[in-house]
């Protein structure tokens, strides 16, 4: 299958080919299962069980990622060959919003990437429009297209949790994380993970240190949802120590980490935006290794 045509971009340039949209959908679904893999996650579903979520598991977790691939495969072959446009915004929610339904019965009515549906799924339209090397570039896309408002969104969206949140403590949220360039995928994730393997750190503890630099910044609506700002604190702070010990090189930050999971599970918290912007981070970066 050929890759999409170069597109005529907002600034007037026009950018290389992107990636096809099969590879695209498929690279956003393996990050997804590589996220939900992912262990020791503090308080999220793991390998070792569900974390704080008593409606999530690991097996609910991958289903939910492979029942995205035709969500995905959707938006970057709406996305190929355009540019951001209102037209686009509300193509990609429809879609977006079929994705959700898709979800819902792969998982039993379980929320478990309602956040990636829409964070990946603007990646993968930013994916769809520039050179798989080219981040910063795919996540410029990706906010341009976040930024238009999407008319015809139903009413319960303005009722969701991530809503209320939002609104409540003034938190930028996952629509401002897009709006914004994805800046803890890009700023935070992608240099941790980069730092970390040029230390020689193995995948897993790259990708650790990733999540737990996203979570050292991130206003995360998911832990403000459950614990409030206690919650809130209490991962920054966490995420710090483990920061501060070394990171996942060193036994002091993998201890760290542990009491991070333990403070976490104490409060019934999880921090699934994080986990999100993980996948984001992963998303982008196996888009850069495939260039």
């Amino acid at each position: 299958m050929t890759a999409a045509l170069p597109l005529l971009r907002d600034d007037g340039c026009r950018s290389a080919r992107a990636a096809p949209a099969p590879v695209i959908a498929e690279l956003a679904v393996d990050a997804l299962i590589a996220e939900a893999r992912l262990t020791p996650k503090p308080a999220l579903v793991d390998e070792r069980g569900s974390g704080a979520h008593r409606d999530l598991d690991l097996d609910t977790m991958l289903r939910s990622a492979h029942a995205l691939h035709p969500t995905f495969l959707a938006i970057a072959r709406a996305a190929s060959g355009v540019a951001p446009s209102q037209a686009l915004r509300e193509r990609l929610a429809r879609i977006g919003r079929e994705g959700e339904a898709a979800m819902l019965r792969a998982t039993g009515g379980s929320n478990a990437h309602r956040g990636a549906i829409w964070i990946v799924g603007l990646l993968c339209a930013g994916a769809a429009m520039h050179a798989p090397g080219d981040s910063e570039a795919i996540c410029a896309s990706a906010a341009c297209i976040a930024r238009y408002d999407d008319r015809f969104a139903p009413a319960s969206a303005k009722a969701s949790h991530g809503a209320r949140v939002t609104a409540r403590f003034r938190v930028a949220g996952a629509r401002g994380e897009a709006r914004e360039g994805f800046p803890h995928a890009l700023r935070m994730g992608l240099p941790a993970l980069a730092d970390a393997r040029r230390r020689g750190l193995s995948d897993t503890h790259a990708r650790l240190d990733a999540l737990v630099a996203i979570m050292a910044s991130l206003d995360d609506t998911c832990l403000l949802h459950r614990g409030g700002m206690e919650a809130l604190a209490v991962a920054k702070d966490g995420a710090r120590c483990v920061i501060d010990h070394g990171g996942l090189a060193h036994a002091a930050g993998r201890a760290a980490l542990a009491r991070l999971d333990a403070d976490l599970l104490a409060l019934n918290a999880s921090p699934g935006g994080a986990a999100d912007l993980l996948a984001a981070t992963l998303f982008l970066d196996s888009l850069g290794q495939s260039s």
